[in-house]
């Protein structure tokens, strides 16, 4: 799969469609910065490592940071020489890995998983004159900084296509960890959803695994054998769109655009897009103007997208799906603007409110439309 070069647009598929043109970055108004300047050899290339903790041909998470690495590669040619180190474990192994690359001479780092925070805090203060950017964490340090997607604006306007699409409405729904990002997720979802099909409901399948075609598949059987027509997932593998494309049903992708193992099943793909984080970084780290801090950034900032649409939706649809988008990029909308009422029917976020940033790193509540409880993570 090659990873499409720097775009401002991309054409929707069958549509007819373009994307509006992004706006420029907006700096994070809760980003902890401090800078870091460090002694950079001119007409010699930065080295820059990368830490992945699944393959990096996964088709899911990892393979998504590859093609961001393969887009800065690209961006940037002979001021950079990259290196990944695939299947990285937690704790021990992700230390181990990291203290190679920075004794390797990589003067920044990307460690691309929620769990290597606390390891990535130890490995960088063992290597102050090494950068390190952290993916998915919330501690920072002088040379640490961390990043992550707004994924819950691609998921709602998803669910706004899953309202059009559905006729049985019961959305499925392939859930990893009961964590606050996934919670949020299927909350954006569901949102989205509700504004197109207020009578639809999501039905949860928690598999406690990111990647796991198996109990992926089984998790989506379940969804089908109770009624589910369409199918999501908050997983890496293909394995629901494959089902799906078995049964003659609607899934969305996650994390790239997985339309090649279900042509006709898969609607579109929520995707994550590094390339131009990645780049930005680096060109940073290279002009002396890297800082730490907390980089959040959504659709506007083009860290996160959909892929093209499946020409199955109808245009109407798609209308009403990129004007939503570009009211996201406008900041117009948000994909918790109030009135939002939890399944209990307690509002949680009055009308003309929104639920803020902490409000959406810690939630732990499911969005009115979503049936069953949240079950404990498990260790």
């Amino acid at each position: 799969m090659e990873r499409r070069k720097f775009l401002k647009y991309a054409t929707l598929a069958g549509g007819g469609f373009t994307f509006a043109g992004c706006t420029p970055r907006k700096s994070n108004p809760q980003s902890e910065v401090s800078v870091v300047a460090l002694p950079i050899v001119a007409d010699e290339p930065l080295k820059v490592g990368f830490v992945y903790v699944g393959s990096a041909v996964d088709l899911g998470w990892t393979h998504a940071h590859d093609l961001g690495r393969r887009e800065m590669e690209a961006n940037l040619q002979s001021k950079v020489k990259t290196t990944f180190i695939e299947n990285v474990n937690e704790g021990a192994d992700a230390e181990r890995v990291m203290r190679q690359l920075a004794s390797d001479g990589n003067k920044l780092i990307f460690a691309t998983a929620r769990g290597y925070m606390n390891s990535t805090l130890k490995v960088a203060k063992e290597f102050p004159n090494t950068l390190f950017e952290q993916c998915g964490g919330y501690k920072r340090a002088p040379n640490v900084g961390t990043y992550l997607g707004r994924f819950e604006e691609p998921r709602y306007l998803t669910g706004m296509i899953a309202g059009k699409m559905t006729k049985s409405n019961v959305i499925g729904f392939i859930g990893s960890h009961p964590i606050p990002e996934v919670i949020r997720g299927i909350g954006a979802f569901t949102q989205g959803l509700r504004v197109t099909n207020p009578k639809a409901k999501v039905k949860v399948v928690w598999v406690h695994t990111w990647f796991d075609p198996s109990k992926e598949k089984d998790a989506a059987q379940t969804l089908v054998s109770v009624g589910a027509d369409v199918l999501t997932q908050y997983t890496d593998s293909a394995a629901a769109i494959q089902l799906a494309e078995e049964k003659g049903i609607y899934a969305f992708g996650n994390n790239t655009d997985m339309s090649q193992f279900g042509p006709k099943a898969h609607l579109t793909s929520s995707i994550s897009e590094w390339g131009k984080f990645y780049t930005d970084k680096a060109l940073a780290v290279i002009n002396n103007t890297w800082v730490s801090d907390n980089v959040w950034d959504g659709i506007a900032q083009e860290m996160v997208n959909i892929s093209p649409l499946n020409s199955a939706i109808p245009q109407d649809v798609q209308q009403l799906v990129i004007s939503r988008r570009d009211e996201f990029i406008q900041g117009t909308a948000h994909p918790f603007d109030g009135p939002i009422k939890d399944q209990k029917g307690v509002v949680r976020v009055p009308n003309g409110k929104v639920l803020n940033d902490r409000g959406q790193l810690t939630m732990n509540w499911y969005v009115e439309g979503i049936e069953g409880s949240i079950p404990k993570r498990h260790s």
